[in-house]
C-alpha cells in the first residue's frame, strides 16, 4: 500500500478537547495539541493561521477563506470542507478522512505527506499545487483541477477520476490503473510515462490519432 511511504501525523496519545474563540479566529492566530469535534465553523475570515497537533472531528465549514493556513501533524475525520478557500496553503502530515472536500480551493498550496482516504472530493481544486508523498485512495475526483500541479511521489488508489483536468501536470510515473474515467484533460506530453491499465488504453487512443480495432 502507498499509504506506508506517507509520514503520518505525529500525534500526542491523549488530546484535550478544546474550543475556537467565539469571537474568530485572527490572522496569524495559532492553536495546537487538541480535538475539536460536533461544531460548525462559520464565516471566518483570516490568514496565516495555523494549527499544529489538532485533529477535526465531524466538524463543518462554512464560507471559509482562510489564506496561507498552515496545518502540520493534524486529522480531520468525517468533517465538511465543501468549497474552502485554503489558496497557498502549507499542509504537512496531514490526514482527511471521510470528509467531504468537494470545491475546496487549494490552489497553490505546498503539500507534503497528506492522505486523502474515502473523500467526496469532486471539483476540488489544486492548481498549481506542489504535491510531494500524497496518497488519494477511494475517492471520488470527479472534475478534479490539477492544472499544472507539480506531482511527485503521489499515489491514486481506486478513485474516480472521470473529467479530471491534468493540463499542464506531469504524469511521468504516476499509477492511475486502479482508477475509474472515461476521460481525462490531459495532454500527451502530461501522459508520457504514465502507468495505465489495459483497459484505459481506448481512452487515450483517440489523444494519439488512433483507432482501436477489436
Amino acid at each position: 500500500m502507498s499509504t506506508s511511504k506517507i509520514e503520518v501525523p505525529k500525534m500526542p496519545k491523549e488530546l484535550p478537547v478544546i474550543s475556537l474563540p467565539d469571537e474568530g479566529m485572527n490572522s496569524e492566530d495559532s492553536f495546537h495539541t487538541g480535538i475539536i469535534s460536533d461544531c460548525t465553523i462559520d464565516n471566518q475570515k483570516a490568514s496565516k493561521v495555523a494549527f499544529d497537533k489538532i485533529i477535526f472531528r465531524n466538524v463543518t465549514f462554512t464560507r471559509i477563506a482562510m489564506k496561507d493556513i498552515e496545518l502540520t501533524d493534524v486529522i480531520f475525520e468525517k468533517c465538511d470542507l465543501s468549497n474552502v478557500d485554503f489558496g497557498e496553503a502549507t499542509i504537512h502530515r496531514t490526514e482527511f478522512r471521510n470528509c467531504k472536500i468537494i470545491g475546496m480551493d487549494m490552489t497553490g498550496a505546498t503539500i507534503r505527506n497528506v492522505l486523502f482516504d474515502s473523500c467526496l472530493g469532486d471539483y476540488v481544486n489544486f492548481r498549481m499545487a506542489n504535491f510531494r508523498q500524497i496518497a488519494f485512495q477511494e475517492c471520488s475526483l470527479l472534475s478534479a483541477d490539477f492544472y499544472e500541479t507539480t506531482l511527485q511521489k503521489v499515489y491514486f488508489e481506486t478513485c474516480k477520476l472521470d473529467r479530471a483536468q491534468f493540463t499542464g501536470a506531469k504524469l511521468t510515473g504516476i499509477d492511475i490503473s486502479s482508477c475509474d474515467f472515461t476521460s481525462l484533460g490531459v495532454g500527451v506530453e502530461e501522459l508520457r510515462g504514465c502507468i495505465i491499465s489495459r483497459g484505459q488504453a481506448s481512452v487515450f487512443a483517440s489523444l494519439f490519432g488512433l483507432i482501436l480495432k477489436e
